[in-house]
C-alpha cells in the first residue's frame, strides 16, 4: 500500500510541476547555450568606408631647350657671333590626381543573442 501511494503520490507532484511550467509558457528556459528557442544568431554586415588618396600621375621633369649661336656677316670678308650658344631648362612639376578605394573598416561577425520569450515564472 505504501508504495502505490509513493508512485501516486510521486505523480501527482510531476503532473502539478508540468502544468505551472506549460502555464507560464516557458519549456526551454533553462536549457545551456546556444539554444535555438532561448537564443537566435544576428549577423552583422562587414563595415566599408571609401577612402581618397592622392596618387602621382607622372614625375616631375626637367627639359633643355638648346639653341644654337647665331652668326651674322658683318662686312664680305667677316663673320661675326651675334648671340653665343644658349640652354633654357622648363621645369614640368609633377602631376598628381585623386583616386578613390574602399577599404573595410570591421569584418562581418555573427554573435547569440537572448530571444524574448515572455515568459513569466523566470524572466525570459
Amino acid at each position: 500500500m505504501s508504495r502505490t501511494l509513493a508512485v501516486v503520490f510521486s505523480t501527482a507532484v510531476a503532473a502539478i510541476s508540468m502544468m505551472g511550467a506549460a502555464s507560464a509558457g516557458c519549456y526551454n528556459c533553462y536549457a545551456p547555450p546556444p539554444c535555438t528557442t532561448c537564443y537566435q544568431q544576428q549577423y552583422v554586415a562587414p563595415q566599408y568606408r571609401a577612402v581618397d588618396e592622392t596618387v602621382m600621375v607622372s614625375p616631375g621633369s626637367v627639359v633643355a631647350h638648346r639653341t644654337p649661336a647665331q652668326y651674322r656677316t658683318v662686312m664680305v670678308p667677316q663673320t661675326v657671333m651675334v648671340a653665343p650658344p644658349s640652354v633654357q631648362y622648363e621645369r614640368i612639376p609633377p602631376q598628381y590626381a585623386t583616386r578613390q578605394r574602399v577599404e573595410m573598416v570591421s569584418p562581418g561577425y555573427s554573435y547569440y543573442a537572448p530571444v524574448q520569450m515572455g515568459c513569466a515564472s523566470c524572466g525570459y
